[in-house]
């Protein structure tokens, strides 16, 4: 069994991968951000801190739940794969 940490890691490293990482520039939610921070953990979802292009300020961004729980479905796909392995 893989540990719901070795779950967040991976969550992460796709979102990563995918362009939520510092640096970056995304809209998200109709505004535009400079991505100051990774992702991480927040409650049942995952965020990500950035810049607000329009005000200026330091904000705390919900990453959309669809692109999550698809990363964590491959997550269990890829968990139950090496079981049966």
């Amino acid at each position: 069994m893989i540990s719901e940490q070795d779950k967040r890691i991976f969550v992460c490293g796709r979102l990563q991968h995918l362009g939520y990482r510092t640096g970056r520039c995304i809209k998200l939610y109709g505004e535009e951000f400079e991505l100051v921070s990774g992702p991480s953990p927040d409650g049942s979802g995952y965020g990500i801190d950035g810049i607000a292009g329009k005000s200026g300020d330091l904000r705390h961004v919900r990453i959309p739940l669809l692109v999550t729980r698809t990363i964590e479905n491959e997550f269990y796909v890829l968990e139950r794969l090496a079981l049966a392995s």
